[in-house]
């Protein structure tokens, strides 16, 4: 089976942020992925093809904006649209479950997130959505109560919003345990992580390895997607990660 990128964003900007991407830089790296002959897989379909063993189309890889940024609807979103691709936008929806038209998303970063009219109108137009817990908290750290209602509370209230199942989760900040995945796993169909890596044949489906754009933010680290380095530079840049990850839980 071909080693599929699940390419991971979060703000579309040009502000000087760990979690900005240029829009131009967007611009240009959807419009090479279409030029080579690139298609956008529904996270469903990865992980249909996973369970059945099915390899992955040749010159596919797929798109996740996670939080909710009104960035992803102002910039990605059109791109997406032009290029004929999809993605799936995971929400951190807050905790009073108001999803009326103009009433925003709570916000992140010091950023303005999107509105209900503003996710309406992407799913409208092809854009999946998936659940990221009601106010973004590191569940590794909560109760078994507490990640219950955060997580199938943040799927109750998109589904009530969009009148849509809400297959797909995404662990804030990456962190999960088997605790965290087992009620993920009674309510999804597949989970992200932020494990940096390639969805492969074995790959969990709830726990999706993805390539944080910010280890492809500039047009030269862009390009190497397109060549067999691929995946050894995600492996490489891997490494020290892991190794601060394992630092991180060992003090949590």
């Amino acid at each position: 089976m071909a080693l599929l990128p699940v390419l991971t964003f979060h703000a579309v900007d040009d502000q000087p942020s760990m979690i900005s991407f240029p829009p131009q830089l967007f611009e240009r790296s959807m419009a090479l992925l279409y030029d080579r002959g690139f298609q956008a897989l529904g996270l469903l379909e990865v992980v249909k093809r996973l369970r059945q063993g099915l390899p992955f189309p040749e010159r596919s890889f797929a798109i996740t904006f996670d939080d909710g940024y009104q960035s992803v609807y102002q910039h990605a979103f059109p791109i997406l649209q032009r290029y004929g691709f999809s993605g799936t936008v995971f929400l951190a929806v807050g905790e009073n479950g108001n999803h009326k038209g103009s009433e925003r998303l709570p916000s992140m970063c010091e950023r303005s997130m999107l509105s209900w009219r503003e996710v309406k109108e992407m799913n409208e137009c092809g854009i999946t959505f998936g659940a990221h817990t009601l106010t973004h908290p590191d569940l590794t750290r909560l109760p078994f109560e507490k990640i219950q209602n955060e997580v199938y509370g943040s799927k109750a209230i998109i589904e009530d919003a969009l009148g849509t199942q809400v297959a797909c989760f995404a662990y804030p900040y990456g962190y999960y345990d088997d605790q965290c995945r087992e009620v993920v796993s009674h309510h999804f169909i597949c989970a992200c992580s932020d494990t940096l890596g390639l969805v492969r044949a074995g790959s969990d489906p709830y726990a999706l390895e993805r390539v944080d754009a910010y280890y492809v933010r500039s047009n030269r680290l862009f390009d190497v997607m397109l060549t067999s380095l691929f995946p050894w530079y995600v492996r490489l840049r891997s490494i020290p990660r892991e190794l601060r990850r394992a630092i991180q839980s060992s003090y949590r």
